[in-house]
């Protein structure tokens, strides 16, 4: 009977010292189900990779030029074929990679910062903080983003910005243009957050005002604000490569891949030269779907409400 009790009691000791899982290892673990995002999460993670170590292994650079070898299709020496310069495709897919990806991530990082702070300060303050940032985001919002994107991108043009500098100008268009979806959202979250318990516990403390935004009430929107941001980028990488191909973005000599598309403007390239323009097609194609998928499955684990 004393060993059935010890044993029992042993088994009791073994069961309290079981740790549940985190949220988010649930959450990663629920993700990894999802084949689509897993085959999304793989593509990206090539591609990051592809981008920013293989042209470390390139015999070429960018500078490297050679006019007697131009518009050679691909050979042995040249897996992706040369352009009409006769540099390396291959080397400036992979360079203007590392460009798009960065405008994408970097545009996603100062909407997150913009869209989260102001989105957090009007569903906390309400009254007349909240009217004036959801009207200012009204605006926003009912202008036509592109178009206005396209008209910044020629003023830069005629104030002839230099390539080095117009990147980062690029950057700062794209993320500030797509903070007022994000503002919303969080907005919505906060002013049903700030309703819980653990709030007016906060209010008891007499917590101050920055401390109960940043500190309570933010970190609870982290999972809403991940979905969005994931997608954000895929927006930022595609509206970069519109104004790289009107000639209103990154421009020549730094390669991105919305301007080396623009070799499909030439008709005798488009017809008989694809290798110019069909490797950075390509790399947008799977990008952009791979982070949707990725976004879309994030979503329905983190946030299911929002599942379609």
């Amino acid at each position: 009977m004393s060993q059935t009790v010890a044993e029992s009691t042993a088994q009791d000791s073994k069961v309290q010292t079981i740790k549940p899982a985190s949220p988010w290892r649930l959450a990663f673990k629920q993700l990894l189900k999802n084949k689509f995002a897993v085959g999304g999460l793989v593509v990206l993670v090539l591609m990051f990779l592809i981008c920013f170590i293989g042209p470390f292994f390139s015999p070429y650079s960018l500078e490297t030029m050679n006019i007697r070898n131009g518009n050679k299709p691909p050979n042995a020496a040249h897996w992706l074929g040369t352009d009409n310069l006769g540099r390396d495709i291959l080397l400036r897919v992979m360079l203007a990679g590392r460009v798009s990806l960065l405008v994408g991530l970097v545009a996603m990082m100062i909407s997150v910062a913009i869209g989260s702070t102001l989105g957090a300060l009007a569903g906390y303050y309400r009254g007349w903080v909240d009217s004036i940032i959801m009207r200012l985001a009204d605006i926003m919002m009912s202008i036509p983003s592109l178009p206005l994107l396209i008209i910044l991108g020629a003023v830069l043009s005629d104030m002839k910005v230099p390539p080095d500098k117009r990147i980062y100008v690029v950057m700062f268009l794209l993320g500030f243009m797509s903070w007022p979806s994000l503002a919303r959202l969080v907005r919505g979250q906060i002013l049903m957050l700030r309703e819980q318990e653990f709030m007016q516990a906060a209010e008891v403390l007499g917590l101050r005002d920055r401390r109960k935004i940043f500190r309570h009430l933010l970190p609870n929107t982290i999972p809403i604000i991940i979905v969005v941001a994931t997608l954000m980028v895929a927006g930022a990488i595609l509206q970069e490569s519109v104004l790289s191909y009107l000639g209103l973005g990154v421009v020549p000599p730094t390669p991105s891949w919305g301007n080396m598309i623009t070799a499909a403007n030439n008709l005798i390239d488009f017809q008989k030269r694809p290798w110019l323009w069909v490797p950075p097609g390509v790399c947008i194609f799977f990008t952009v779907i791979a982070i949707n998928v990725i976004g879309d499955g994030l979503r329905d684990v983190l946030d299911p409400k929002m599942k379609r």
